[in-house]
């Protein structure tokens, strides 16, 4: 077995290669409505005659087994004239490959037209036909990809191949539920077997994806304070999800030892954790638009009945499912919620649709080429549950679909070229409440501006669904014709992604220039606040206090907010809540300590985060609600993490039992799960010099 994990009887028997029922049945069922609609074409066109049924069957059969040898001629020409060129190409190629039948064999006679509307009639039945027996399964999809092409035999086939899948977001008291309730069964079956422990890792201070994966691919989460923060050596905002704040963020962070430096393969992250090949990674998305395996991938994917059919009908499926689950939460008054735009819509159609089977179909070919090492991101819980809740019904079908996920690699992994074992994580978790704005009536930067008594930059708005989205047109456009074709497209993701559009994240609270210098900048990170005064200095509790007086007190004893931290004169780490304080560095306590309630991991963590060069003047996290754990996230989210407080910082771990037995005890931050992950890699055979780990926590502040 390929995984570790016990395998189901259909998966076995996919393993050994067998022609199954269900296969059988659809490519019957294709070729006799082929058939029919052949006939009742010979009927109705008078260009087309046939001498019997016997010559239309055999027409129908000839046809799919040309069409099956032509696809991947049409493949490589779509990717090297452009992915706008499969349709027209698909057209031509469907007649060609009808006329062509029809010479071949005997007793039916055609003109082109003919044969070319009679391809396009069978084309619609069939796939019609294929679609409603299996093609919008999952089973379908995956017996599609493994049979794409050949593995290739690499030269180590001793050495175990690994593949790490992310899901995005996902906290781990939600899938130890889940994996109770049975409502993610592939799971369920590697927990209880005994083949796979399921474990929870805390995730560093900030609780975000960029300084988790920086951790995780590259061994550090130093200089990422947050989702987007303001910094001092460039002068101005960098956000991880765009595509040249990310190459910034990992050229600071690489030392080319990264998780995937050795035949490793990035899918679909932030960074590239060294991998030489990483499609849809943003810190490797470049001016120049395109890469030729993602446009292979969806050109492909698109040119197959099972792809093309399964992307329309789930795409619009998607997008009515949250037209009608957003209405619901308004129908039946479910709080917390959020207003759920039609762009939240297609965002979900594309991360829980197209992006998903990409990204399947992405891994699919690196396993059959033998890479050591893949690490994808699925994001799809994490999309949704930002809108909808963590156990709201659309965020737990979205990890029912994650599981599905699974049982597709599971099943791709018989198929690859080398033993692949299966790792899953999460990233961070994440934790709900009403949003700050909407629970007291006036955004984070309104607040500080209100008690600084000046105008402040704000940057509050969430636009990593745009990010994601940005990723996959950047990866899949194209130059010439096509591009100019699809640039309307592109613009308009360009707009939202960049904060231009009507959704746009970046104000100046107050009006004026929002490059003015010297006015403060508050940026929002799920449920924690990042305040900056521009300048190439960090300024201490003291300074700020001698500048405005009200400010420090008045953010202290706001209901919102449960403490702020920062460095007074001497350098000294604290956090300020409404009736006390606490040195981070030493513990004392003065009055009742601001921390308490966020758990006893909560100093170690701000200290670390306080400390980095990198850190804002002042982190500001929200209040915590001990008896539902409800946030109040400084986006307008529902799901949100990024600071304390719920089960943002409570991640998933689950690995074989074997791989399993050499874990720490306790992992806290991601650059811990980093030497975890290199420690499976040495037990798989990779990776085997010597690599001491490095210190996270800075010695001193610059």
């Amino acid at each position: 077995m390929a995984s570790d994990a016990p395998v189901s009887r259909r998966a076995r028997r996919r393993g050994r290669g067998w022609f199954v029922l269900a296969d059988l049945v659809r490519l019957l069922a294709t070729w006799l409505v082929s058939t029919s609609i052949l006939w009742a074409a010979a009927r109705l066109l008078p260009d087309l005659e046939a001498s019997s049924w016997g010559s239309l069957a055999g027409v129908s059969a000839v046809s799919g087994v040309v069409g099956f040898l032509v696809r991947p001629l049409l493949v490589e020409v779509s990717v090297r004239l452009g992915w706008l060129t499969v349709l027209p190409l698909a057209f031509g190629a469907q007649g060609v490959v009808m006329h062509i039948a029809m010479l071949i064999v005997p007793g039916i006679t055609a003109t082109w037209a003919a044969a070319f509307v009679t391809s396009w009639l069978c084309a619609a039945g069939g796939t019609i036909a294929a679609y409603l027996l299996t093609a919008g399964t999952d089973e379908s999809l995956t017996t599609a990809l493994a049979r794409r092409g050949r593995s290739v035999r690499p030269p180590d086939p001793e050495v175990d191949g690994l593949l790490v899948v992310q899901l995005d977001g996902v906290p781990f008291p939600v899938l130890r539920w889940a994996v109770q309730a049975g409502g993610v069964p592939t799971i369920r079956r590697w927990v209880t077997s005994g083949a796979y422990h399921l474990r929870e890792w805390t995730p560093q201070l900030p609780c975000t994806t960029p300084a988790s994966q920086l951790g995780v691919l590259h061994g550090t989460v130093a200089g990422v304070p947050g989702f987007r923060w303001y910094d001092r050596e460039l002068g101005r905002v960098l956000v991880a999800n765009h595509p040249a704040d990310a190459r910034i963020i990992e050229e600071r962070a690489s030392n080319g030892r990264g998780l995937l430096c050795e035949d490793g393969v990035s899918i679909s992250n932030l960074f590239s954790g060294d991998a030489e090949n990483a499609p849809l990674t943003m810190s490797r998305a470049s001016a120049r638009l395109g890469s030729p395996q993602t446009r292979r991938a969806l050109v492909w994917f698109m040119l197959t009945p099972t792809g093309l059919a399964r992307s329309l009908t789930r795409t619009v499926g998607e997008v009515a499912k949250e037209r009608w689950q957003a209405h619901a939460q308004v129908r039946y008054e479910l709080v917390p919620r959020v207003r759920r735009s039609w762009t939240f819509a297609l965002l979900r159609a594309v991360t829980n649709g197209l992006l998903r089977d990409l990204n399947t179909a992405l891994i699919a070919e690196e396993m059959q080429r033998g890479r050591k090492v893949i690490y994808v991101d699925y994001v799809d819980y994490d999309e949704v549950a930002h809108h909808a809740g963590l156990f709201r019904h659309e965020s737990l079908a979205a990890l029912e679909g994650l599981d599905r996920v699974l049982a597709q690699l599971e099943l791709l992994a018989e198929h690859a070229a080398r033993r692949y074992r299966l790792v899953v994580v999460s990233d961070h978790g994440q934790s709900q409440g009403q949003p700050f704005a909407d629970r007291y009536g006036q955004e984070l930067s309104a607040l500080c501006a209100e008690l600084m008594d000046e105008r402040v930059h704000d940057y509050e708005e969430t636009d990593e669904g745009w990010g994601r989205a940005h990723a996959l047109v950047q990866d899949i456009g194209e130059e010439g014709v096509a591009g100019r074709l699809t640039a309307p497209a592109r613009r308009r993701v360009d707009r939202e992604w960049e904060g231009d559009g009507p959704d746009a994240g970046r104000r100046d609270r107050g009006g004026g220039d929002v490059q003015a210098p010297g006015r403060a900048v508050v940026l929002g990170s799920g449920n924690l606040g990042l305040f900056y005064l521009p300048g190439e200095t960090r300024q201490s509790l003291d300074a700020l206090t001698a500048r405005w007086p009200r400010l420090l007190p008045g953010l202290c004893e706001h209901p919102g907010v449960g403490f702020v931290a920062g460095i007074d004169e001497h350098g000294v780490p604290w956090a300020y809540g409404d009736g006390g304080r606490v040195d981070l560095a030493s513990g004392a306590v003065t009055g009742t300590d601001p921390l308490v309630r966020f758990g006893e991991h909560a100093r170690r963590q701000l200290l670390r985060a306080v400390l980095d060069p990198k850190a804002p003047d002042l982190y500001l996290n929200s209040s915590l609600d001990e008896q539902t754990l409800d946030i109040a996230a400084f986006e307008e989210l529902v799901g949100a993490h990024g600071g304390l407080g719920g089960w943002q910082d409570s991640a998933v771990l689950l690995a074989p039992q074997d791989l399993a037995g050499s874990m720490p005890e306790r992992i806290e931050g991601a650059h811990q799960l980093h030497q975890v992950l290199l420690g499976f890699l040495r037990q798989s055979g990779q990776r085997l010099e010597s690599e001491a780990p490095e210190s996270d926590v800075p010695a001193t502040l610059t």
